[in-house]
């Protein structure tokens, strides 16, 4: 079996670190608190070690290794894929205008 390379991407790092951070998927977090999350996972165990808790955790239980490596990967997407906010702008958009 061969395995996987591994992905130095910004989404896979922050995927891995989320992955070994102590946020749940039963807190629904914001994108806040998922960088907050991968902050200080990354800050904890550092890249490597980020990889290395979830080597271990697929080595423990895959089943639910992959769970949690699905919903960390869904989550990073979001996390990343907000953009900053200004205060007073709403969450979502509403109709554009003609002019």
């Amino acid at each position: 079996m061969r395995c996987a390379p591994y992905d130095p991407s910004t989404s896979a790092a922050w995927a891995d670190a989320l992955f070994a951070s102590a946020l749940q998927r039963s807190d629904e977090p914001s994108a806040t608190q998922v960088k907050q999350a991968v902050a200080a996972a990354m800050d904890a165990f550092g890249g490597i070690g980020c990889v290395a808790r979830v080597a271990q955790a697929y080595g423990e239980d895959p089943e639910t290794a992959m769970t949690r490596m699905r919903w960390a990967c869904t989550t990073v997407a979001v996390a990343l894929a907000d953009p900053p906010r200004r205060p007073g702008r709403p969450l979502v958009p509403g109709p554009r205008r003609e002019p």
